[in-house]
């Protein structure tokens, strides 16, 4: 299990296929919280979605690799709520 302060703002956060999945906001207790400029659109537009830290499998120097192909790990993020800062 890798270490959550390892990771490091504005990381690039890649699923196990090498894929673009978001770019870390900062942590929030065990999830990376991720840059609302990685979004989506429609309905996910402008909220932070979350990645739970349990799906990291390395860090990698500026990049976070998850266990998960990118589009495994789109669905299994968290969304929140627009309010956050």
């Amino acid at each position: 299990m890798v270490e959550a302060t390892q990771i490091k703002e504005h990381a690039e956060v890649i699923g196990a296929d090498g894929v673009h999945v978001g770019t870390v906001d900062h942590i929030d207790g065990r999830r990376i919280k991720l840059t609302k400029r990685d979004s989506g659109d429609g309905s996910h537009k402008g909220h932070h979605h979350y990645i739970d830290l349990g799906l990291v499998a390395d860090i990698e120097g500026d990049k976070v690799r998850l266990s998960a192909n990118a589009d495994v790990a789109v669905m299994l993020e968290e969304e929140g709520s627009g309010a956050e800062r």
